[in-house]
């Protein structure tokens, strides 16, 4: 038979009848990626287009892998399809091709079939997925990850075991978490740095998105998991010491999710090292500079001396600029992640802003900083004064725990004396990061 178009006029009816006179096979058509919900037979394909996916033709040959042909269909539309046999008693080999997809017998099949318990949880597609840790998982846990939407969820994984081993390689990623957990595609990918990587939506490809690898490679991660599959990833994750928190869904879909990251049980994550410098590269450049100082000296020694001068200036300068600016950044995101009225506790957020803050201050050994904690001028003043102080103390206790010396530290609270404005409380509640000189 000859091989077929598809677009967005195609009805789901007649799709499924052109794939089986063409290839024999039988196509499901699938509402969603997660293939929760089978598709209207008079429903078009453009009709049930997910939202923020172009659609368009698809030119369907009988040399096409069955795998690259249901990513292929999820990448245009948002909607899930899966190829089966002949009599739809298993599921086609994602290796195989369109063409002997139909031969698939129905205890062969290269995907596992839905057990009761899938079918289950497709039947209460509202359900969170059981990721629950039991308390031994607990006790021995490093890293929990907040998120709303399966897909980030998923993606904070990721980046969570990224923070943890920082020198990790695209290879190693790809082994501790193997393309089993999602066989629908690769869970790992190259970013190549153009749109042809992530036009089709199925790979994450903001720059806060892409994972770093040790060697600098930067790599996109699938967006795309059912909740068979988010169960699997989430429960593996768990012998690296990786958790999940309560499942929340996003609102309005996963474009709204996010994921952010606590580190429990003491667990501080490691530095990577500093590229080793080729010293003796840097010896030779500083003797041969030694050499033309020492010329130029000797013919105008007060010019030689006053450039030398300001050359320092400059680098020290920029050196400073550098981190006082990403210290001013972090201060504006951590009065964003504001405190409980009244209180000193430091919040989920916060924590994870302070846990930025230290990661700079390892950078920058050199730094020290006064935490200075303000309050409204509402409520009894010297009240005020000791719940600023406590924030600046419960700030600076918390980079301790994470490595930075006490030494490096103060804190110090102002209550209401210094209001930025008078009308307007919320501006006058703050934390600022003073760089000591």
């Amino acid at each position: 038979m000859a091989d077929f178009t598809l677009d967005g006029r195609t009805k789901v009816k007649t799709l499924k009848e052109t794939f089986k006179a063409n290839f024999g096979a039988t196509l499901r058509v699938y509402t969603t990626v997660d293939c929760k919900e089978l598709a209207d037979d008079e429903a078009t394909l453009a009709s049930i287009r997910a939202e923020g996916f172009a659609g368009g033709e698809l030119s369907v040959k009988g040399n096409m892998k069955v795998a690259g042909f249901e990513r292929r269909v999820a990448e245009l539309y948002g909607i899930g399809v899966q190829v089966a046999n002949a009599d739809d008693t298993a599921f086609a080999d994602d290796a195989a091709t369109l063409m002997g997809a139909a031969a698939t017998s129905s205890d062969a099949s290269g995907k596992a079939q839905m057990t009761s318990e899938d079918l289950a949880r497709r039947a209460n597609p509202d359900a969170a997925p059981n990721v629950q840790a039991t308390a031994a998982e607990l006790a021995s846990a490093r890293v929990r990850v907040y998120g709303k939407a399966q897909n980030r969820t998923a993606l904070g994984i990721a980046h969570a075991y990224m923070v943890m081993y920082p020198h990790a390689k695209l290879d190693d990623l790809r082994q501790a978490f193997p393309n089993s957990l999602n066989p629908a595609r690769e869970i790992f990918a190259e970013y190549k740095g153009n749109a042809e990587d992530s036009k089709f939506g199925s790979y994450f490809s903001q720059p806060d998105e892409l994972l770093t690898m040790g060697d600098g490679t930067k790599v996109q991660f699938a967006m795309m998991w059912t909740k068979p599959d988010f169960e699997k990833i989430a429960n593996h994750a768990k012998q690296y010491g990786i958790l999940i928190a309560d499942f929340e869904k996003a609102e309005g879909g996963a474009k709204k999710g996010g994921f952010r990251l606590e580190y429990l049980n003491g667990y501080v994550p490691p530095v990577p090292a500093a590229k080793k410098s080729k010293w003796w590269l840097w010896l030779i450049l500083i003797l041969l500079l030694l050499g033309l100082v020492a010329a130029f000296a000797l013919r105008k020694p007060e010019v030689v001396e006053v450039e030398k001068v300001v050359e320092v200036e400059k680098v020290v300068e920029v050196e400073k600029v550098v981190y006082v600016n990403r210290i001013e950044e972090i201060e504006k995101n951590f009065n964003a992640a504001q405190f409980v009225q009244g209180k000193a506790d430091l919040s989920e957020e916060a924590k994870f802003v302070l846990h930025d803050l230290a990661k700079e201050m390892q950078k920058h050994p050199e730094v020290k900083l006064r935490i200075v904690g303000h309050t409204s001028a509402e409520g009894d003043p010297v009240h005020n004064q000791k719940l600023s102080e406590a924030r600046a103390k419960a700030a600076v206790d918390f980079l301790v725990s994470r490595g930075i010396d006490e030494s490096r530290l103060e804190a110090e609270g102002k209550g209401s004396s210094e209001p930025l404005d008078e009308n307007n409380p919320e501006v006058n509640r703050r934390t600022e990061f003073i760089v000591l000189e």
